[in-house]
C-alpha cells in the first residue's frame, strides 16, 4: 500500500468521526460513510442523486439489506448501495467472499422487491417502503440496474460478475478505499475506463493519427469505431463515459425523436449507419499506436476516455440492441474524432488541472454547438462561479479562523487539501479551519437559492435540472457577487441545511423535498426581513427559529400529503402546481415579532 493510499484512509476515517462530533443527528459511523461515498458518486457522474435509504431484514432463509439507491429522472436506470464499514484506524483489506456476500444482500432486497414479497413488509413512511414499491412496480422497465458494494476497505477484486431476475441484468462493483483515493486524490477516476481493442474486435483498430508539435495541447486520430466496441464500452462503463461537463444533454432521456430515427436505422439499416450518423467525439487520456494489420496506422487501446459529443448515438445502440437482441451491430461502425490530452509542463497541479478543464469544456461547448448548448452549461468557469471561488478563498468567518470552501469543479476540496497541506500537521489545519461542513458544491448552492427564490418545485427536480434553471436566471442578469451578498448566500446555506438536519431528525420519509418546501415557506413569510447577517455572524440559526422551523417541518408534511391526491409525493413536489398549492397555505405565525426578522 502506498504512504498516499495510508495517508487517505486515515483522513477519510477522520472526516467520518469528525461528521459524528458535528452532526447530532448521526447515529452510526457506517452511515456517514456511506453517505459521503454515495455523495463522492454523484459528484463524479458515475450515479444519479443517491438517497440513503438504510433497510436490513429477512426474507424466509434469506438476508436482505441496503444502504441507498440512486434512481433516475426518467426511472429506467437504478443504481443500489450497500455500506461495508469498519472503521478501524489501521488500513486492511477486504475478501471478495465478504464483497460478494454484500452484493448478493442486496441483489436478494432487489429480487424480494420485484416479486413483490418485500414492501408490505416495510414502514410505509420509510425511504425502502416507497423504493420496494419503485422496484416492484417498473422493475421490468429498468434498462440498467447496478449493484454498488461501498468500504473503507481494500478489495482485491472490484467488479463481479452479472446477476439476471428475468430479462434485467444486475451489474456488481465494488468502491472500496482504493477506487476512493484514486478518484478523489490521485485525480484520476478516468483511469478505471480502459478499452484493448484486439480484446473487443479481434484486431487493433485503424486510424488516421495526427501527432501534434512539440509544446501542443493534444494530438487526434480519426477512426470508425465498430458498433459492437462501442456496446461494450457502455455496457462495461455506463454514463461515466459521457460525464465531461454536459451528462445531462447526453442522456437518453433528451430528443427521443432523434434516439427513435437512431434506433430505426440499427435496426432496419445497420449498413448505412455510418453514412446517417455524425459519429461522436472522444477525448482520452492516453491513445497507444500501433501497427495495423496489411501496414498503416492502428489504435491499440485507449484510457480515460470521455464522449464529449455522441452521447445519444452511444447509448442508443446499447439499449437498442439490449431491448432487440436481433439487431445486427456487425455491419455497424460509428466515426469518431478523438482528442488525446497531452501532459502539459505546469508549477502546480492545480495549474495544469485548470487548464485540462477549460480545454475539455471548449471542446465540449463546440463540439455540441449543434445541440444549441449554451455556455453557461459548461458552468464551472463561469463568471459567478469564479467569484464565489474567489471570495471563499478570501473571507473568513466571524471568529477570524475558519473558512467556506466553494467547491466550483468537483473534487477541487480535496485537491486542495492534497496540494496545500503537505504535511500531516497542515493538512489537519486546514481542515480544522475549512471542515467538509463548510464546503458547498455549485448544485448545493443552486438547489439551496432556488428554494430561497420560493421555487421549490425546480428545487425538488434534482441536482442537474435545478442547477440549469439556476443558471439560466444567472445568465439573464445575475448580480456580481460582492462580499454582502457572498454573505447571504452562505447565511441561506447555513439555513438549509439546519433546517434539513432538523427534517432528518423528524422524519423517516422523503426528507430533501420537506426541507426545500419549508425553506421556501420561510421565504415567503419573510423574505427580505430576514436577517441572514445575524446568521452569519452565528454561523447557525437560533434555538428560537430552529423550534418554529421544526413545528412548520409538521406542517409542510401535512400540507404535502393532503394534497398529493392519489399520486406519489416525490412526483408532487416536482409539479408547479405543488409550489403553488403549498405557497398559498397558512402556516403557524410567531406568537411575537420573531428575533430572525430585521
Amino acid at each position: 500500500m502506498s504512504s498516499s493510499l495510508e495517508d487517505f484512509f486515515r483522513e477519510n476515517q477522520a472526516q467520518v468521526r469528525a461528521q459524528m462530533d458535528e452532526d447530532a443527528d448521526a447515529v452510526y459511523p457506517e452511515l456517514v460513510f456511506c453517505e459521503m461515498a454515495m455523495d463522492h458518486l454523484f459528484e463524479q457522474g458515475m450515479t444519479h442523486e443517491a438517497i440513503p435509504c438504510h433497510y436490513q431484514g429477512r426474507l424466509g432463509h434469506s438476508h436482505l439489506r441496503v444502504s441507498g439507491y440512486g434512481l433516475s429522472e426518467d426511472h429506467d436506470q437504478l443504481d443500489l448501495f450497500i455500506s461495508l464499514y469498519k472503521g478501524d484506524d489501521v488500513l486492511s483489506s477486504i475478501s471478495d467472499a465478504d464483497t460478494q456476500l454484500a452484493a448478493n444482500h442486496c441483489f436478494r432486497f432487489f429480487t424480494a422487491c420485484a416479486e413483490g414479497n418485500i414492501a408490505n413488509q416495510i414502514d410505509h413512511s420509510s425511504d425502502a417502503h416507497d423504493l420496494a414499491v419503485a422496484i416492484q412496480q417498473q422493475h421490468q422497465a429498468f434498462e440498467q440496474v447496478r449493484i454498488f458494494v461501498l468500504t473503507d476497505r481494500v478489495a482485491k477484486t472490484k467488479q463481479f460478475h452479472p446477476k439476471t431476475i428475468g430479462a434485467t441484468t444486475v451489474s456488481l462493483e465494488v468502491m472500496d478505499i482504493e477506487r476512493l483515493y484514486r478518484h478523489l486524490v490521485a485525480g484520476k477516476p478516468r483511469d478505471e475506463l480502459v478499452v484493448d481493442f484486439a480484446e473487443v474486435s479481434g484486431r487493433p483498430l485503424p486510424c488516421v493519427f495526427v501527432p501534434s508539435g512539440e509544446g501542443e495541447e493534444y494530438d487526434y486520430a480519426l477512426a470508425a469505431i465498430p458498433g459492437e466496441a462501442l456496446r461494450f464500452m457502455y455496457d462495461r462503463y455506463g454514463a461515466r463515459l459521457l460525464e465531461n461537463n454536459v451528462r445531462s444533454f447526453l442522456g437518453v432521456q433528451s430528443k427521443k425523436s432523434v434516439n427513435a430515427g437512431i434506433q430505426k436505422t440499427l435496426r432496419d439499416t445497420p449498413d448505412r449507419f455510418m453514412a446517417y450518423n455524425n459519429g461522436i467525439v472522444m477525448v482520452v487520456d492516453e491513445l497507444s499506436v500501433v501497427q495495423a494489420e496489411g501496414g498503416g496506422t492502428a489504435i491499440g487501446g485507449l484510457k480515460g476516455m470521455q464522449i464529449v459529443n455522441g452521447g445519444q448515438t452511444t447509448a442508443s445502440l446499447y439499449f437498442t440492441k439490449k431491448k432487440h437482441p436481433e439487431t445486427n451491430l456487425g455491419k455497424v461502425n460509428i466515426p469518431a474524432k478523438i482528442i488525446v490530452i497531452k501532459p502539459q509542463n505546469h508549477a502546480t497541479q492545480a495549474q495544469a488541472s485548470s487548464q485540462e478543464e477549460s480545454l475539455l469544456a471548449a471542446i465540449s461547448l463546440y463540439a455540441n454547438s449543434q445541440n444549441q448548448i449554451k455556455q453557461a452549461d459548461l458552468s464551472s468557469n463561469n463568471h459567478f462561479h469564479r467569484q464565489m471561488e474567489e471570495w471563499s478563498a478570501k473571507v473568513y468567518c466571524p471568529d477570524g479562523a475558519g473558512r467556506w470552501f466553494y467547491e466550483r469543479t468537483s473534487g477541487s476540496y480535496n485537491t486542495w487539501l492534497v496540494k496545500d497541506g503537505y504535511t500531516p500537521a497542515k493538512r489537519k489545519a486546514l481542515k480544522t479551519a475549512c471542515p467538509t461542513s463548510r464546503r458547498v458544491t455549485k448544485m448545493d448552492l443552486a438547489r439551496y437559492l432556488v428554494a430561497w427564490k420560493r421555487q421549490p418545485e425546480v428545487a425538488c427536480l434534482g441536482p442537474q435540472k435545478c442547477f440549469h434553471t439556476f443558471m439560466s436566471q444567472q445568465e439573464d442578469g445575475g448580480a456580481e457577487v460582492n462580499l454582502g451578498n457572498f454573505k447571504e448566500m452562505i447565511a441561506k446555506t447555513i439555513v438549509f441545511r439546519a433546517i434539513l438536519s432538523l427534517v432528518r431528525k423528524q422524519l423517516n420519509g422523503v426528507q430533501m423535498p420537506i426541507a426545500i418546501y419549508t425553506v421556501a415557506v420561510l421565504a415567503q413569510q419573510f423574505g427580505k426581513r430576514f436577517d441572514f447577517e445575524r446568521v452569519w455572524l452565528q454561523q447557525g440559526i437560533s434555538p428560537a427559529l430552529r423550534d418554529h422551523v421544526s413545528l412548520w417541518v409538521k406542517e409542510v408534511t401535512q400540507a404535502l400529503d393532503d394534497t398529493k391526491g392519489t399520486g406519489s409525493l416525490s412526483d408532487w413536489v416536482k409539479h408547479p402546481e405543488c409550489g403553488k398549492t403549498l405557497l398559498n397555505q397558512r402556516f403557524t405565525a410567531p406568537v411575537a415579532t420573531p428575533e430572525w426578522v430585521k
